[in-house]
């Protein structure tokens, strides 16, 4: 009898504090502010899911992960420059820039992948650079001068390749690993958009550069006072973000055999913006995380392979994401107080 007592004096009661314990640990994997992202996940995932049993079947999965993967990596990107406090609104036109000079890097080089997919990064890193001397020394707002720069890009694309597709890389094994390989049963774009994910995010979460950057979109006279070189960290994240916008144009490449100008990357900005605020990002800076961003990046993917798989006319994808980067906004409102615009004080 005393053994029995003892053990059930020993087990943990059902509102013991481990379970408690338990519970909040499971909080901080996940986040809390990314909670309602799952349950909304969850919700649309069934209820396309009893519409059309396709979905499920595994083709179907790996074709939501390969669309989303290059919208993806420019909401990667997107979210360390909004935790800065700013916005790049020309990240699609980089990233059809850099798929232009890929395929013709690639064409003049005799089909060298390498060299091509160098030159696309090297331009990604210039049209990164080019934003933030605008920013930074020119004194415009990131708005305004990724708006410019937006067109800007957007036209020397057009002019450097007479607004046509250019090359062909559709023979490469290199682009066709990039487009159709797999690893582990996993196919490569998957992969890439994982690791650099990976990469910003413990960037972001577990080093300086991170924190400095939270400082400054959170208060960027007390990250001045405070002795960071904050025109440095501005001309830093914009270069990174040329970078991968460069890395999403080598994709469009890899996946449609050759340099788009523009139609394999228009609309990208829009789709970028409204997965890192739909994933918890504030546009005033200083909030924000990866993990949010991707689980909306996988919320958009759902919606728009749902959408099409039940036949619904497309031209409701464009409205359904204007919808949602609005809602996203207003709950951002919400949550932070502040007072909106045309609401009496």
């Amino acid at each position: 009898m005393s053994q029995t007592a003892d053990r059930i004096a020993s087990s943990p009661a059902p509102d013991s504090p481990t379970r408690g314990l338990s519970l909040r640990r499971a909080l901080d994997f996940v986040g809390v502010q990314n909670v309602s992202l799952l349950i909304a996940l969850g919700i649309l995932v069934t209820i396309i899911g009893t519409q059309d049993p396709v979905f499920f079947q595994t083709a179907n999965i790996k074709t939501i992960g390969t669309a989303v993967a290059i919208s993806g990596l420019l909401a990667v990107a997107q979210t360390v420059v909004i935790v800065l406090g700013a916005l790049d609104i020309s990240v699609g036109s980089q990233a059809g820039l850099a798929s232009v000079v890929s395929a013709m890097a690639f064409t003049a080089t005799s089909g060298n992948a390498a060299l091509g997919i160098a030159a696309a990064l090297a331009l990604g890193l210039c049209c990164g650079l080019v934003n933030g001397v605008v920013i930074v020394f020119g004194r415009v707002n990131p708005v305004i001068a990724t708006l410019a720069t937006l067109a800007a890009f957007k036209g020397v694309a057009q002019l450097v390749s007479n607004g046509r597709a250019q090359g062909y890389t559709g023979a490469d094994p290199v682009f066709i690993f990039l487009s159709r390989g797999s690893i582990a049963g996993i196919p490569t774009l998957i992969w890439v958009f994982v690791l650099a994910a990976a990469a910003v995010h413990v960037m972001l979460k577990y080093t300086d550069l991170g924190r400095n950057i939270y400082a400054i979109g959170g208060n960027d006279n007390a990250a001045r006072l405070s002795g960071i070189n904050i025109n440095r960290y501005i001309l830093g994240v914009y270069a990174m973000t040329g970078l991968i916008a460069a890395l999403a144009g080598i994709l469009i490449t890899a996946r449609t055999g050759s340099g788009q100008p523009v139609s394999g990357s228009e609309g990208l900005e829009l789709e970028a913006i409204t997965a890192a605020a739909l994933g918890g990002c504030a546009l005033k800076g200083g909030k924000g995380a990866v993990s949010g961003t991707i689980l909306a990046v996988l919320l958009l993917g759902v919606l728009t392979n749902g959408m099409t798989l039940l036949g619904i006319n497309p031209f409701w994808q464009n409205v359904a994401k204007g919808t949602l980067l609005v809602v996203a906004v207003v709950i951002q409102q919400v949550r932070s107080g502040e007072r909106r615009v045309g609401l009496p004080t």
